[in-house]
């Protein structure tokens, strides 16, 4: 029997200055396949292409608000459309006090959708409009008292229940400074003082993931005092990147060649933190002359 693909659709809707924005970068950061101000009479045909991706897009994320103008009008009946094609779906639906938004739009200096009456006035008139459509959503969130980051952390909470259970995930990336510091690392680590395997002949050609080139490397009281001190930082680290919301930490730890010294310490590190996180490994220049 060939199983059904199915897919989740999270529509993200509510008050224009609530958080919507920041909704979105949330979704995209959980691996949903994400789209902004799509006109709701495109909804339907949307999902129906996900759909036929072959799992390739499982979970998508849609943000539509009267920034659609007329087109917004159509929204009720492109949910009635959904459930009728029997596609998974959702209402989430962001909202704040009027004080919060107007505050909110007089420091961004943002025009709101239907700003040609005074700024209140649109804002009460958006209300009105959207209060249909709160009263079915399924999660309303109110984001007057939160900031970005608390938003955040809520929605993570919401839709990945298991985030903070499974720990933020560390990437670590040995290289060769010769090659070029990684582009997208947070921390970068210089273990180039350390002895260099490289000037032993029988060394030369082995990795750091051979035996003989972290035995080298471990009977240096020095490498074994400084991966301690580093390890003591990441672990104090970590857990605050993680509370403030990060998505992923990137270390990178570099030698000259990124072929022993900074594979050796990337790998020991690896085993060590993934007692606590979910480690990735990478080894970028490992295999380079």
């Amino acid at each position: 029997m060939v199983q059904k693909e199915t897919i989740q659709v999270v529509l993200i809707t509510g008050l224009s200055g609530a958080g919507k924005s920041v909704a979105i970068n949330c979704f995209e950061d959980l691996g949903f396949f994400c789209v902004d101000n799509l006109p709701p009479v495109f909804i339907p045909k949307f999902a129906e292409l996900c759909l036929q991706s072959g799992g390739k897009i499982s979970k998508v994320a849609l943000v539509c608000d009267m920034r659609g103008g007329a087109f917004f009008n159509d929204l009720f009946e492109a949910l009635l459309e959904l459930e009728g094609k029997e596609i998974n779906h959702e209402i989430l639906f962001l909202e704040a006090s009027d004080e919060i938004l107007l505050r909110r739009f007089k420091e961004t200096r943002r025009r709101h959708p239907l700003s040609e009456t005074g700024l209140l006035e649109a804002i009460q008139e958006e209300r009105s409009a959207l209060g249909e459509l709160k009263g079915k959503a399924d999660k309303v969130i109110d984001t007057s008292g939160l900031t970005p980051r608390e938003l955040k952390k809520k929605i993570f909470e919401i839709y990945e229940p298991g985030r903070r259970e499974r720990g933020m995930p560390v990437l670590l990336v040995s290289f060769g400074f010769k090659y070029g510091v990684p582009l997208d690392a947070d921390l970068v680590f210089d273990v180039r003082f350390l002895p260099n395997p490289h000037y032993v002949e029988h060394l030369r050609p082995l990795t750091g993931e051979d035996a003989p080139v972290k035995k080298y490397l471990w009977q240096k009281k020095v490498t074994q005092r400084y991966f301690q001190k580093l390890l003591d930082l990441l672990k104090f680290t970590i857990p605050h990147y993680a509370r403030e919301g990060k998505v992923q930490l990137v270390v990178a730890i570099g030698c000259t060649g990124g072929k022993h010294r900074s594979v050796a310490l990337a790998r020991e590190l690896g085993r060590v933190l993934s007692r606590r996180n979910r480690v990735y490994i990478e080894h970028r220049d490992i295999d380079k002359d």
